[in-house]
């Protein structure tokens, strides 16, 4: 039995984190997505710039994009897709989590 993707990045993730890539002023390996304790309900997720490959991050290799992810958090984003979303008032990154059992009111954090 094979397991889902750990995260599939929809078009618009992938043009924009390209986008930021392109404008850090460095070299990048690529991005890396983990989650960490925040907020009221317990866990929000991080992106930052990668320089290079932890050992032992999973590797998700996307139209030519590099996506670590930290493995402390393949169990929490296991099967989970990451969009991007521009709106009037707001944008950003949109992780649509199958593994989720709530949400807090603001939005910052979740738990499973």
């Amino acid at each position: 039995m094979s397991r889902p993707p750990i995260l599939t990045l929809t078009p618009a993730a992938i043009a924009q984190v390209k986008t930021l890539l392109a404008g850090r002023g460095k070299p990048s390996y690529g991005i890396r997505i983990g989650v960490k304790t925040k907020g009221c309900t317990g866990l929000a997720y991080s992106l930052e710039f990668a320089d290079a490959a932890p050992p032992k991050d999973e590797l998700i290799e996307v139209d030519g994009l590099k996506v670590l992810i930290d493995p402390q958090a393949v169990m929490f984003i296991l099967g989970s897709e990451m969009d991007y979303k521009e709106e009037k008032l707001s944008s950003g990154f949109v992780f649509t989590n199958p593994n989720e059992k709530g949400k807090c009111g603001c939005g910052e954090s979740f738990h499973v």
